[in-house]
């Protein structure tokens, strides 16, 4: 019995899956990373609600990981997507091998050996692009669409084999309509595909749009996976740590799940916008130029066979663009966020780039035939040719997507939280600045004296709510909330507090907000407020800064740097080029010195600015 497994084993299919986890885990982040990471952790941790809208299959999906033993509860979710990426591999690999198997031509195309090392190869390939890889080893959502994204596609080329040969299955397309339905609680883009699965349908059976009954089972299926949804609502009104929106009634959930929290204002558009935000996809840069060419050929060479999986990747692409680029019209500084709603698009790149390498294998590789065993030397190219694009993709990608020495996102905000006074309220302003905060407050239980208010959000009465203490009685419960800006709600809400506990901001508020009614004393990478008196100066509190872990953030001890991270690092290192330029002012130039020297070894691009201070008048 054993051996008769062993024989059916498919070790392609178990080293697509098994290599790139490897990889990932490798180079998984060991704790809370930047953008949405502590908030998605937290609203995990306590299966509560995250931003708009929601993401209730991601929050459920991940639940389960956070009762492993392994590491902080951050790195069992950073786990759990690295199974979900690596699960999103696999598909590359199915689809690969699926569409290959279809062949009905003798001889070489027939070959399993070909077929499983293009589709090694695609899945390989696809694991180690840039965008997959940095969504792998931290918590995102996007693998898992990608997967589920395939998984559909997939049902839906069983049914056509199926039509094809008079035995006629829906169960396929009811399946797949149900991911659908499941998908939109990872990520709403899902939707942007649905026109391409229409075409799978059509395409073969035009007359399927007159069946009722079956349309209407699809719909079914599809609107019991969007179910998912009501963990929103049932979760709110069980009021969870993290309860975005609080959308326990039907008008606070329509306006989570519409993102009515996040109105934008679209920029004028020119031609370098437009060019920019259509190069938020590029097939290039996530596979060179060597795996646009081999998807390409894949496309050109099976377009007859396969015209219609073709013309859905098509559609697909198109329909994505259209919304995308040309309905949502993302500001330039905003674009990079886009480019994570393609890997979908990505995944079925990879899957032609396996059609192409078999191509290029079947051609280069002509001595192998089904009743030959294939000799070292053939295998040897083979060897060669397949993982010739993913080893040179893992070797480009590795270094800047290894994170598994990031703590600069944790020891951010453990530094912020172990060196402010008790039960002081800290008002922040940027996400990446606030949520790796609520993720130590909230998950990892520190320091639960403090109030940790987001600014943003005061203009919203169910955030208000979460804070009774603070707010109960406060006059943003009366004011126009929807009508004022968000620094006066600040500026309120500071007023209000400030000679009841201390008030501090962070780093971001500080320079977002003018406080001109308040004197700020820094503290570290933090700022204490007081009421504003004439002739008053508070030196900087140094002592911060003996509290402080700075892993990773000196020179290049770490080499990953996303936007936020870099952002962190030169956030540390201004606040020391700050506190010395004040200790310098104030004549305490031994000080002062140390607090240059400290900036410029965090950031050395604050060079030229230390230099200046130290050139001023009164400095000098």
């Amino acid at each position: 019995m054993n051996n008769t497994f062993l024989k059916r084993m498919d070790v392609g299919a178990l080293l697509s899956f098994i290599i790139p986890l490897f990889v990932y885990l490798l180079t998984l982040a060991p704790t809370v990373t930047f953008f949405d990471s502590g908030e998605f952790v937290t609203a995990i941790s306590c299966l509560g609600s995250a931003h708009s809208p929601g993401y209730p299959l991601f929050i459920s999906y991940a639940k389960p990981f956070t009762w492993l033993p392994l590491g902080n509860v951050a790195f069992r979710v950073n786990f759990a997507t690295a199974i979900s990426a690596a699960a999103a591999c696999y598909a590359v690999y199915l689809l690969v091998c699926h569409l290959l198997s279809r062949e009905e031509s003798a001889g070489l195309s027939e070959h399993p050996l070909l077929r499983k090392t293009a589709a090694l190869a695609a899945a390989l390939a696809f694991s180690f692009t840039p965008r997959l890889w940095l969504q792998s080893n931290h918590d995102k959502p996007y693998p898992l669409v990608a997967f589920i994204a395939a998984m559909v596609f997939y049902l839906l080329l069983l049914w056509r084999d199926r039509y094809r040969e008079g035995d006629e299955r829906p169960g396929y397309v009811y399946l797949g309509a149900f991911l659908c339905g499941l998908a939109f609680g990872a990520h709403q883009t899902i939707i942007l595909l649905l026109p391409a699965y229409a075409w799978l349908l059509l395409s073969l059976e035009w007359r399927l749009m007159t069946r009722v009954k079956e349309m209407i089972l699809m719909l079914f299926f599809g609107l019991l996976g969007f179910s998912v949804y009501l963990h929103i609502p049932i979760r709110a009104g069980q009021k969870p740590l993290l309860n975005w929106g609080d959308a326990s009634s039907l008008s606070q959930f329509l306006w989570h799940f519409l993102r009515k929290g996040y109105p934008v204002e679209k920029p004028p558009r020119d031609l370098a916008l437009l060019w920019d935000q259509i190069n938020a996809y590029n097939v290039p840069h996530e596979f060179t130029w060597v795996g646009m060419a081999l998807m390409l050929m894949g496309m050109a060479f099976f377009f007859k066979r396969l015209r219609d999986e073709v013309l859905a990747y098509g559609i697909a692409l198109l329909f994505f663009l259209l919304i995308i680029v040309g309905y949502f019209n993302t500001p330039g500084e905003m674009i990079f966020l886009t480019e994570e709603f393609f890997t979908p698009l990505y995944l079925f790149s990879a899957v032609f780039m396996g059609l192409g390498l078999f191509t290029l294998l079947r051609s280069g590789c002509h001595r192998i035939s089904r009743d030959k065993v294939p000799t070292a030397p053939t295998l040897l190219l083979l060897g060669i040719l397949a993982l010739g694009l993913p080893a040179l993709l893992c070797a480009r990608n590795y270094y800047e997507n290894d994170q598994h020495e990031n703590y600069i996102a944790f020891d951010y905000a453990s530094n912020t939280l172990r060196t402010l006074p008790q039960s002081t309220s800290l008002f922040t302003w940027g996400d990446s600045g606030a949520f790796p905060l609520w993720y130590l407050q909230g998950v990892e239980r520190m320091r639960e004296d403090l109030a940790l208010l987001h600014t943003p959000h005061l203009v919203f009465p169910w955030y208000l709510d979460a804070f009774p203490e603070l707010f109960g009685k406060s006059l943003l419960r009366s004011a126009p909330l929807e009508t004022m800006n968000p620094d006066n709600v600040l500026l309120v809400a500071i007023s209000e507090q400030i000679g009841q506990r201390p008030v501090f901001v962070d780093f971001s508020t500080r320079y977002s907000v003018s406080f001109s009614e308040f004197i700020l004393q820094q503290w570290g990478i933090c700022y204490r407020l007081e009421p504003k008196r004439e002739g008053v100066t508070f030196p900087p509190d140094l002592a911060p800064w003996q509290y402080y872990t700075l892993r990773g953030v000196y020179g290049d001890e770490m080499p990953f740097r996303d936007l936020d991270t870099g952002k962190a690092i030169l956030i540390y290192g201004n606040a020391a080029l700050e506190e010395g330029e004040l200790l310098m002012r104030l004549g305490k130039k031994s000080q002062g010195m140390d607090a240059l020297g400290r900036a410029v070894l965090i950031s050395p691009e604050l060079k030229n600015s230390a230099q200046q201070i130290l050139l001023q008048p009164g400095v000098r």
